[in-house]
C-alpha cells in the first residue's frame, strides 16, 4: 500500500503553535489540551487524561490482538522560582537537564499564582563588563550566578514580593520560532517536533479514511524530562512502542538535522532488536532516508517505561536536532521522514 500524503505545511503552522506554548514540565495543561484540540473533531479518536496530566488517545485497529503504542513528550525543560533575592531578582531552580550557560541573556516569562505573568531576562548576576570586568568572562555560570532581571519596578525582595511573584512559580524560556529555507530554528525542538510528527502521521491516516493495522494508543506524556513520563500511562496489554524523540547530531554521531534517525542504544541500554530491525526495512520498503545512532548521554519515555517495569518491545526513532537542550534546530526534511516512518509503521 502506498503511503498517504502528510500535509507538510499544515504540520509546520502546527508544531509552532506549540512550540509557542509554554510547557516546563509540571506546567504542561495548555500544551496538552492544545494536541487534545487537534485530534478532537475525529470521531475515531477517544482520550483519556491520566491522572498525572498525560494524554492517552485510543484508535482502533483493523486487529485488536497485538495493540501498540506511539508516544512523545510535551513537556520542556525550564525552572522555577527558587528565591526572591535581596536584590529583587530570582534565583532560579532549573526542570529538567541542561547547562545553565545555554539560557543566559534568553527572555523569560514568569507565572504568578493568580494567573497573571510578568517578563524578564536571565541574566549573570555580574554581567556588566564596564562594571565587573573580566569577572564577566571568568564567572562560572549556575544557578547561583544567573538570575532573572525582572521586568518592573524592583530594587528588593519586599516589591518584587509585592509584585505576586513568589518561591515555585513556573518559568518558561522563550522558544524564538524561526523557519528559514526549510530549517526551524527553535528551543523545545525536544520534544515538540516529535509530537507534530505523530498528529500529523495519524492525521494522514485519517484524512485517507484509513485506520492502523492494530489498535494503537498514541501516549502524550509531560514529565519525560524529569525522568518519569512513560513509567505510567501506558496500556499494560501493549506489545511494542515506538517512541519518538530528537535525535541528537553531533561529533562522532550519524544523525543529521537533514534525516531521521533510527536509536539503537542510548544511556539505559539498546533497544528491541526485532522491531528496530522491522523499522528499518519499513524505511527500506518505502524508500524513506535514515540513519542509525546511538546516545550515550541520553535518555527517553522508553527507558522510563522499561525501568517502570513496562513488558513490551521498544524502538526509538526521531528527527535530527542540533544543538539539543540549547537553541536548537531542525529541518523540514527529517521532520517529513519521521511522519512518514510512522505512517508506515501504523499501516503495517
Amino acid at each position: 500500500m502506498p503511503l498517504p500524503p502528510v500535509d507538510m505545511k499544515d504540520q509546520i503552522v502546527f508544531l509552532k503553535n506549540l512550540l509557542e506554548i509554554p510547557s516546563p514540565t509540571g506546567f504542561t495543561t495548555r500544551a496538552v489540551e492544545f494536541v487534545e484540540n487537534i485530534l478532537k473533531p475525529y470521531d475515531e479518536l477517544s482520550f483519556h487524561y491520566t491522572k498525572k496530566g498525560g494524554l492517552l488517545v485510543t484508535w482502533p485497529g483493523m486487529r485488536s490482538d497485538h495493540p501498540r503504542a506511539l508516544t512523545a513528550h510535551v513537556d520542556t525543560l525550564g525552572a522555577m522560582v527558587k528565591e526572591v533575592k535581596s536584590n529583587g531578582r530570582l534565583r532560579l531552580s532549573g526542570v529538567g537537564g541542561y547547562a545553565w550557560s545555554t539560557v543566559e541573556g534568553e527572555g523569560c516569562t514568569i507565572f504568578k499564582q493568580n494567573g497573571e505573568t510578568v517578563r524578564g531576562s536571565i541574566l549573570l548576576h555580574k554581567a556588566s563588563g564596564h562594571v565587573y570586568g573580566k569577572a564577566v568572562e571568568t564567572t562560572e555560570r549556575n544557578d547561583e550566578t544567573l538570575e532573572v532581571r525582572l521586568d518592573i519596578k524592583t530594587t528588593n525582595a519586599e516589591e518584587t514580593l509585592a509584585a505576586g511573584i513568589e518561591v515555585g512559580d513556573f518559568v518558561s524560556f522563550d522558544p524564538r520560532v524561526e523557519i528559514n529555507n526549510g530549517f526551524v530554528r527553535s528551543r523545545h525542538l525536544d520534544d515538540k517536533a516529535c509530537v507534530a510528527n505523530i498528529v500529523y502521521a495519524v492525521k494522514a491516516l485519517l484524512s485517507a479514511k484509513l485506520r492502523p493495522a492494530y489498535t494503537t494508543y498514541l501516549y502524550f506524556s509531560n514529565f519525560e524530562e524529569v525522568g518519569h513520563g512513560a513509567a505510567s500511562g501506558i496500556p499494560a496489554e501493549v506489545d511494542e512502542i515506538i517512541v519518538v524523540d530528537m535525535a541528537a547530531v553531533g561529533d562522532g554521531q550519524t544523525s543529521t538535522e537533514l534525516h531521521t534517525t533510527l536509536c539503537v542504544k542510548d544511556s539505559r541500554g539498546p533497544y528491541h532488536l526485532d522491531l528496530s530491525n522491522r523499522m528499518r526495512r519499513l524505511a527500506a520498503q518505502y524508500e524513506i532516508p535514515f540513519k542509525v545512532d546511538i546516545y550515550p548521554h541520553y535518555g527517553s519515555d522508553g527507558g522510563a517505561f522499561l525501568t517502570a517495569g513496562g513488558d513490551a518491545a521498544v524502538c526509538l526513532i526521531g528527527p535530527g536536532v542540533d544543538a539539543s537542550h540549547s537553541y536548537e534546530r531542525t529541518h523540514t526534511e527529517a521532520l517529513l521522514a519521521t511522519t512518514k516512518w510512522l505512517v508506515a509503521y501504523l499501516i503495517n
